[in-house]
């Protein structure tokens, strides 16, 4: 395909698939409903990047339609798409065509972690010199680019989507699974659905690698070529890795082993891993104030982030700021979530991201009264304002957790006077 037009072109996973195309040659054009920092990358590439969706954003001659999942059916540039006959796919259905293109697919799928496990067996073959091709679901810092296409390369290692069902439709040489919870089932027609998802995924996966469980170890039973690992205990460490951390090097690196790199070389390669965005992302260090980031948005997230963040800051007093992402998400976790929440020392919780759908039959003030939190709204300086000043307890971490425009906050925390 030579004209591709892309529907969300500033989504997570859609940018950085928009970017491997537009280096291996292909016409890029496409829509999302407001600008970041992504579209303005692909305009810089070359991509035609139109802001708001319209059925005259999407060029007549394009040869093949790419979606986001979280796109409406009346979405005006997909239904001009049907009327002139052009092909629609969904994300991760043209993903598993892309990754075809090499000799040697390598797709991370699981609820939990597989943007970091993905970052970092990336970031091992790209110091081995490899150059691998690759498609990253969020940002490393000092990386200008979360994907890279080269066709000349056999290794393509890519995270894949359990979200929408998609990552049925791959067909790695090694498929890797961090862990298998019940995050999207919801979205996909229930637990049963889910699992029978990731078994397929398996089934696709001509090698597999995960971490045991009682839900993974029923999955993946019968599969005549996979690895068991066990999980390491809380308690372990190596070097700078531990916690949920350490869980996703230690894949990586058996990842690494299975594709052909020695060990300890791999763990090598891994001394300078700059980390991902948003992940336990620190902003602001001073003697009274610290600031950190993380991305977790679900219980099982949540409870490893707040573990993590009291081992690592003794002393502190933890206040949150929280941003559920997803009504549906919110509906099927409010108890789960509030729970977690209460384990900080002071909680603040934003309105829902919506994402998908629009609203819900909770918010962000039924979770923030569950947890013994404040709600706030407004603009992200006044959260900022209300977050920051709020009672004088010394030395103060705020984490701010969520996987939406919460990070919008960040510039106000890192600026204002503490």
């Amino acid at each position: 395909m030579k004209k591709v037009h892309f529907i969300g072109i500033g989504g997570a996973g859609m940018a950085p698939l928009a970017e491997i195309l537009l280096s291996c040659g292909a016409t890029v054009s496409g829509s999302d409903r407001e600008a970041n920092s992504k579209t303005a990358h692909l305009s810089k590439l070359g991509a035609a990047v139109s802001i708001g969706h319209d059925a005259g954003h999407l060029p007549p001659d394009a040869e093949l339609v790419i979606r986001t999942s979280a796109a409406a059916a009346d979405n005006p540039e997909w239904r001009r798409a049907v009327e002139l006959g052009i092909p629609v796919l969904r994300r991760g259905e043209f993903l598993a065509k892309v990754a075809d293109e090499w000799p040697r697919p390598v797709a991370i799928s699981g609820s939990h972690g597989k943007t970091s496990v993905t970052a970092l067996l990336t970031h091992i073959f790209c110091k081995a010199g490899m150059e691998p091709a690759f498609l990253i679901g969020g940002a490393v810092p000092g990386s200008p680019s979360s994907s890279a296409g080269k066709r000349e390369r056999d290794l393509f290692i890519t995270e894949v989507d359990e979200s929408d069902g998609t990552h049925t439709f791959i067909h790695p040489a090694l498929g890797v699974v961090p862990n298998v919870d019940d995050d999207h089932s919801w979205s996909v027609g229930g637990t049963a659905a889910l699992r029978e998802n990731f078994r397929k995924f398996g089934e696709h996966s001509r090698r597999l690698i995960y971490y045991g469980s009682a839900v993974t170890d029923e999955v993946f039973s019968g599969h005549p070529s996979a690895v068991r690992l066990e999980l390491p205990s809380q308690d372990a460490v190596r070097g700078r890795w531990r916690g949920f951390m350490l869980c996703n090097a230690l894949l990586a690196v058996r990842a690494a082993v299975e594709l052909g790199l020695d060990e300890e070389y791999a763990w090598r390669l891994l001394e300078d891993f700059p980390g991902v965005a948003r992940r336990m992302t620190l902003h602001r260090d001073e003697p009274r104030l610290r600031v950190i980031e993380d991305y977790a948005h679900h219980p099982a997230e949540l409870a490893a982030s707040l573990s993590m963040l009291r081992r690592n800051n003794a002393g502190y007093h933890l206040r949150v700021l929280f941003q559920p992402h997803r009504y549906a998400r919110l509906a099927s976790y409010l108890e789960e979530l509030a729970r977690e929440l209460r384990r900080a020392d002071s909680v603040f919780v934003a309105p829902v991201f919506a994402a998908w759908s629009e609203s819900g039959p909770v918010g962000g003030a039924e979770l923030s009264e569950l947890a013994g939190g404040r709600y706030v709204t407004g603009s992200w300086e006044e959260i900022a304002r209300e977050v920051l000043h709020y009672s004088g307890e010394e030395p103060l971490l705020i984490a701010v957790i969520g996987a939406g425009d919460v990070e919008k906050v960040l510039p106000y925390l890192k600026a204002f006077p503490a």
